[in-house]
């Protein structure tokens, strides 16, 4: 694991096919995405098992993404922790410039407006705003909910999700994929090997047709066109295979990929706080 991801835990210390509807609501399904924070890597060769980007240095961000739905808003994934805005952490590898609820705000949201948060993995960098939405229904992969109840839990960074871990908040440990609202706009597809319960997330867009959101599946966009598994992953063969299924829905839906680790990526949609439709 690298010392940023390292750190990171410190801090917050089926294959199914998809069940896709031909009409989606009409109106307004939209994508929104936004940066949660910076994470600079000193040295790459930890995103591949086969130490192809030894001593690079790169900096990566964590995205955060809102989907308006006719039936819910989802927050998917929720950046690093908000202890962090305005400094970085002592190793200088993490900073934040904003909350979840300020980048809310420049939408014309409030945090009680959204009513799912869905996690791709349990990794800090994705769960540390979560507690922020207690009043939202958790939707994380089973078999990471698993690893956060059991022996060991609040060194994995089930203290980011304490809200649901004590019991006061309503989760939904999904296991394969999930259709959120039932019509196939939203769906949950289950990818693991970064962690046992990753999840990527597929959105139906009435006029963008496509997207999906990588999760950890891929960190860069280099990584992608090798199929790199990082040295840290739970799973390589789990990893390779999740590979598999996700180049295959992207190339059978001509989706359009976004990297949510990649700024290039990130900076590709609509300018924030647009939102693709």
């Amino acid at each position: 694991m690298t010392r940023t991801f390292a750190l990171l835990a410190t801090l917050s210390l089926s294959f199914a096919e998809p069940a896709l509807a031909a009409d989606p609501p009409a109106s307004a399904v939209s994508l929104t995405g936004f940066e949660c924070g910076k994470l600079v890597q000193s040295d790459l060769g930890w995103f591949s098992d086969t130490m192809l980007y030894r001593g690079e240095r790169r900096e990566l961000i964590a995205g955060c993404f809102v989907i308006r739905h006719p039936r819910g808003i989802v927050l998917w994934d929720t950046g690093l922790p908000s202890s962090l805005v305005g400094g970085r952490d002592p190793s200088g590898e993490m900073s934040l410039d904003h909350t979840i609820a300020q980048s809310l705000a420049r939408m014309g949201l409030q945090p009680g407006q959204i009513t799912h948060v869905g996690i791709s993995h349990y990794h800090g960098d994705h769960t540390g705003g979560a507690a922020g939405f207690p009043q939202a229904e958790l939707l994380i992969g089973k078999g990471d909910w698993d690893l956060l109840k059991g022996p060991g839990g609040a060194e994995r960074g089930a203290a980011q999700l304490a809200p649901w871990i004590s019991g006061g908040g309503r989760v939904r440990p999904v296991e394969g994929d999930l259709d959120l609202f039932g019509d196939g706009t939203v769906i949950m597809l289950a990818m693991p090997g970064h962690t046992p319960g990753h999840h990527t997330l597929l959105v139906k867009l009435p006029r963008a047709g496509y997207v999906l959101l990588s999760g950890d599946q891929y960190h860069f966009r280099e990584n992608r066109a090798v199929r790199g598994v990082p040295s840290f992953n739970a799973d390589r063969a789990d990893t390779l295979a999740s590979h598999d299924r996700f180049e295959t829905i992207a190339r059978n839906l001509n989706a359009r990929v976004v990297i949510q680790h990649d700024p290039r990526d990130l900076a590709e949609l609509p300018a924030f706080p647009s939102a693709l439709e």
